[in-house]
């Protein structure tokens, strides 16, 4: 065993994952950079800046297509960055691990290549109210393509779904479940195992948008029992411009592939083009080479810090803040679930969130305003947008003491 993993959560060193991101280091506006938006985009440390470096300047060329020497180095490379990603989340083979573009681009191939064929006019998918605008816009464009019905499950004032919710919003025309891991804006996690249940009861299929699940918690795609999981390498201190859709290979063998082009086929002429085995019939043109290789080397740098250790140190730092910002006056907390990840969200009386993210960033805190691509959530808590402080495995105490000091500058501007 891991000797770090025999360590208890006290020993998670902060301070040393700190200095392994060499972007933390820097100021901003003369002031030392806080940097509270990793549900946004987290940052990268050495080992994967390094391993991105490495393959760029030793390894590079294309891959699948040559004989020669760089090329059977970059296959082996990108091949072997799809092994560790299925040993990360427990995949059942390396076919079921399909490397996109991104958490977006994973949801639009399961709409168009899964949804899109079997839907018919009338068909309902069921979202949830907290969904991402990236685990909605697939679902109306194919739901316009096909005659579907778009239709969400509710959340509570404390941003919590409910299995109970979703099963009274699954009936017989209900073909697809499609939600997330954890909230983007509201941090709450979601019981995919028992709305997993819930969908295959009723003959539905189960898409879970895990973009902000992966970099906090161990994600076991078969524990779970979901049809598709999709998630981004910038999330989890990797590269952007990738990302993964693991999916069932019962379901990814029927499915036909969502673009034409290079390296998704096996056989073409004017005729009739035979398609590629799986996972490379979903993978047309050139891949994300590097970018799969510094995802791997994410991987690699989650597990050796450990991921129980990062969720306890995630959870102590968001039960501190949490604290902290209740005690801000005029500070509203914006999702409350019991069960969340480490963001929070907040609005505060008389400040807009915009004009708030713009004094802290002066201030060198870096959160975001917005409403976070969640237009349905801002619109169901009665606000144009929140602010969100969001951490990660590098965040500190003193990260947070930053943002309360940022707070109440604020509030003093605004008198």
């Amino acid at each position: 065993m891991n000797a770090k993993l025999e360590m208890t959560p006290n020993e998670y060193d902060a301070e040393r994952v700190w200095r392994d991101f060499p972007i933390l280091r820097r100021e901003v506006h003369g002031r030392p950079l806080v940097y509270l938006d990793s549900a946004a985009s987290s940052q990268r440390p050495a080992s994967v800046i390094a391993a991105v470096d490495r393959y760029e300047t030793f390894h590079h060329a294309n891959v699948h297509r040559g004989v020669h020497q760089l090329s059977q180095e970059a296959t082996d490379l990108f091949e072997r960055a799809r092994a560790r990603v299925r040993g990360y989340v427990n995949a059942g083979s390396t076919r079921e691990v399909v490397f996109t573009r991104g958490t977006t681009e994973s949801i639009n191939l399961v709409a168009q290549s899964y949804a899109r064929p079997r839907l018919q006019p009338g068909d309902e998918i069921l979202l949830t109210a907290l969904e991402h605008h990236a685990n909605i816009v697939p679902w109306q464009l194919v739901a316009a393509q096909t005659g579907a019905v778009v239709k969400a499950a509710p959340m509570d004032r404390r941003g919590v779904v409910s299995v109970t919710d979703v099963a009274a919003h699954i009936n017989e025309r209900t073909k697809i479940v499609a939600c997330a891991h954890v909230s983007n804006a509201l941090g709450t996690v979601l019981p995919v195992r028992e709305i997993a249940q819930v969908a295959h009861d009723r003959g539905a299929v189960l898409l879970v948008d895990g973009a902000q699940a992966v970099p906090h918690q161990r994600v076991d795609v078969a524990a779970l029992d979901c049809d598709f999981y999709a998630f981004s390498s910038h999330k989890m201190y990797g590269p952007t411009g990738i990302g993964v859709l693991v999916g069932r290979e019962r379901l990814l063998e029927e499915m036909p592939p969502w673009q034409g082009g290079g390296d998704m086929i096996l056989t073409v002429s004017f005729e009739k083009t035979t398609f590629n085995t799986l996972p490379y019939k979903f993978e047309a043109g050139t891949p994300n080479i590097s970018g799969a290789v510094g995802l791997a080397a994410a991987i690699d740098y989650i597990e050796s810090l450990g991921l129980q250790k990062i969720h306890a140190h995630e959870q102590r730092l968001l039960e501190s803040a949490t604290r902290q910002l209740a005690a801000v006056p005029g500070l509203d907390l914006i999702g409350t679930a019991p069960d969340k990840a480490a963001v929070i969200s907040f609005t505060i009386d008389g400040i807009h969130p915009h004009d708030l993210g713009t004094i802290l960033d002066a201030e060198g805190v870096a959160i975001r305003t917005g409403h976070h691509c969640a237009m349905p959530v801002m619109e169901f808590f009665g606000v144009p947008a929140t602010a969100r402080a969001s951490f990660a495995c590098y965040t500190r105490e003193s990260d947070i003491d930053a943002l309360v000091h940022a707070l109440a500058k604020a509030r003093e501007v605004f008198g």
